[in-house]
Formats: structure tokens, sequence, C-alpha cells
């Protein structure tokens, strides 16, 4: 009877992980695809109807990646003491109220503040989420991050296909496609508060009510939980790794939209699906390079992973055929993929039980700094040497990182 009773207990406590996991990254496709469908292909196009400066285009692109970089890590931080979901729950509140603002926007600068808003909504799901997945699944980690990123990469590959369908049908309606962002991020939301009304927070850390010794102890393991993430060289390059794919990320989301749109005068549709099928393969790819990561170790995947796709940047200016651009996007895709798939993982890895939402927070914070200098740098770039500086840029930038992330790989310890 007893042992029955035993079986029963871990048959429901597996269900309740399962359930965990599952309804996380139902929550995580719905709210990158708020996100990504209220910049890709929107953005650039509605920034240019706003009469925005050129050589602030690239500012619109990166407005929403500065609070990654200011909160990110206190978001993590916060989620290691008062429980992971109710700081999911403050970023869902974001998901829902920014989408509506932009339909009232009628300036450029009142762009930049919204995308500022907006962008504290990813800042602190991303970090938050990957820490609770981090903490909950240890032998199989690199397998669930890469599950999860499977999920938010559907969201974020369904957005430029739904939002550049919307544009075509509505003949270049900005509002109405943040009026169907608004309804997702409302989604985003009731999900979100009935997933903490519905599941105990069983990653929470109790805190003593009132002041003792071992109230100044967890103080000062809490500070040491910092340092020891500031000081740790191996986090700082995986970190920074990923912060060098991001800052490529984030120029070609913008600007590859851009030369779609100006160059290579592709219908917004086309538009959509070309930027749409750089994601289409990841959820299949992506879980299954998590298992080869969890077998083999994380770090000949990143390597792949950044010269897959850093050669075929270069070769975007030359080109301005529908199917080459789209093979092109596809290759990409899936080289980006490795890499985002295998680093929080990593990073995981080389992180403290204690110090998983600081170390996911210190890894977003620096990921945004490198999303939000590429748009800005290659915004320079762009409006000095043209597109085909621009994309050289950044492929030399993917394909210097895997030679230097090849060099370097040998000092990370071999458990990684």
């Amino acid at each position: 009877m007893k042992f029955g009773e035993n079986e029963r207990v871990t048959f429901n406590h597996k269900r309740y992980e399962d359930v965990f996991f599952i309804t996380l990254c139902i929550i995580g496709a719905f709210a990158i695809l708020t996100s990504t469908m209220s910049k890709n292909p929107v953005l650039n196009p509605f920034a240019e109807s706003l009469e925005t400066p050129e050589t602030l285009m690239g500012f619109v692109a990166a407005a929403s990646t500065l609070p990654g970089i200011l909160f990110s890590l206190p978001a993590g931080s916060l989620s290691d003491h008062l429980g992971r979901k109710k700081v999911l729950l403050v970023s869902s509140i974001v998901f829902a109220s920014a989408p509506f603002l932009y339909i009232f926007i009628n300036s450029w600068w009142q762009l930049i503040l919204v995308r500022f808003y907006h962008g504290f909504a990813t800042a602190i799901f991303v970090p938050v989420a990957r820490a609770a997945i981090v903490e909950r699944y240890t032998s199989k980690r690199g397998e669930r991050i890469s599950t999860f990123t499977s999920a938010t990469i559907v969201g974020r590959g369904i957005a430029p296909f739904l939002g550049g369908f919307i544009l075509s049908i509505t003949i270049w309606n900005y509002r109405i496609v943040y009026l169907i962002v608004s309804i997702i991020g409302l989604a985003v939301f009731l999900m979100t508060l009935l997933f903490l009304k519905e599941q105990d927070d069983t990653s929470r850390l109790q805190l003593p009510e009132s002041s003792s010794p071992s109230q100044e102890i967890e103080k000062s393991e809490s500070t040491y939980g910092w340092k020891d993430i500031f000081k740790n060289l191996d986090i700082l390059i995986v970190s920074s790794t990923e912060a060098g794919a991001r800052y490529v990320y984030g120029a070609l989301e913008f600007f590859f939209i851009g030369y779609l749109k100006d160059i290579a005068q592709l219908d917004p549709s086309l538009i959509g699906m070309t930027i749409g099928m750089q994601f289409i393969l990841i959820p299949i790819v992506s879980p299954f390079m998590g298992r080869l990561s969890d077998r083999l170790g994380r770090k000949m995947i990143i390597l792949l992973g950044l010269t897959i796709s850093g050669l075929p940047l270069v070769a975007i200016p030359y080109i301005t055929g529908f199917f080459p651009l789209l093979a092109i996007s596809l290759t990409y895709g899936f080289g980006f993929s490795m890499v985002i798939s295998s680093t929080p993982a990593l990073v995981g890895d080389l992180a403290s039980k204690e110090t998983y939402g600081i170390a996911m927070g210190f890894l977003a914070t620096i990921m945004d700094i490198g999303q939000m200098l590429g748009p800005i740098i290659t915004g320079l770039i762009l409006a000095t040497f043209g597109y085909s500086g621009s994309f050289l840029s950044l492929g030399i930038i993917l394909l210097g990182l895997s030679l230097f992330f090849s060099v370097y790989r040998k000092l990370i310890p071999q458990k990684s």
C-alpha cells in the first residue's frame, strides 16, 4: 500500500512537471508572437510612415532591448526569492497593455517610448522562464530549454506571416496589425493569470519574516551570488557569444525587411514569408540540438551555429530574387537556432543551483546589450556604406565569433 502511494505521488509529481512545462511553452509561444508581430514586418515601414530620421531608425529598433539591459538581471534575481510565476505575471501585464499604445502613436518619438515600455515584457519573461526550466530539469536541461526555445520560435515564426498577411489585405494599415497584437497580448495575460492561480509555485524560496542570523546569511549568499556570476569568466564568454549572435539578429531582423521592401521590392506577404521561413525548421531542429548537446556537449553546437549563420549574410546585397533570399533566410535561421538553443543550457551548467535566476538574468542582460547595439551600429554603417557594408559587417562578426569561440572553448570545463 505504501509502495503504491509512493508510486502515485511520483506519478502526480511528474504530471505536474509536464503540465508546468507545457503551459510555460504555450505562454511563451503567444508572448513572443505578440512582441515579434509588433515589429516584424510592421515596425520598419511604420517608422518610415512617421517620418523617422534615417539616423534614428536603429534607435527605434533598439528601444525595446534597453529594458533588457536594465532589468533582466534584477528580474532573474527577484524570481529567485519571490517565485518564477509571480514575476512572469508582471511581464504578462506589459504584454497585454503595450500593444494598445501603438494604435494612438502619431510621431516617431512616441514610437520609441512605446517600444521602450514594450521591451520590459520580454526583459522579464525570458530570463525568468529559462531559470524555471534550468531549475526543474537538471538531467534534461538542454532538451527542455531548446524545446521551450522552439515554442517561442513558433510564435516568432508565425508573427511575420500573420503580420505580412494583415498588411497585405489591409493595404499597409498598421493600426489593424497592432489591434490584433493587442488581442493576443490580452490572451497571454489571461493564460498567465490562470497559470498562477491553479498551480502552486514550488520554486518559491521562503524568506524569514523577521531579522535573524539566518536572514543575514541569506542576504550574504544573495550578494555572493551576484559576485559569483560577475567573476565567472566562462559565463561571461558564453553570454558574450550569444550577445554577438543577438547583435546580428537584431540588426538583420530590422534592416533585412527594409532591403526586401526597398531593394528586392517584394510584396508584404512575400516579405513575411521570407522572414517567417527563417524559423520554419527551428521547432523541429532545436529540441534535437538540445538533446545532442546534453549528450555530446554544448560547445560544438554553438561553434557550428555561428559559422552556418554567418556565411550567407555577405551574399544578401547581391541577390534580389525571392527564392535565393528565402534560402539565405532559412540557412541563417538554422544556424542561429543552434546557438540560442545551447548557450542558456551551457550557462546553466556553469552556474550553481542558488544562482540560476541571476545567471539567466545576466545572460539576458548581456544578450540585450548586443541586440540593442546591433541595429544602432548597423544603421550608422548603412547610412555610410549601404547594404553591402552592413551585411558584410554582420557576417564578419559571426565568423569572427566562431573563430574566437573555437579557441576559447578549450578553456571551458569539459562537462559543459
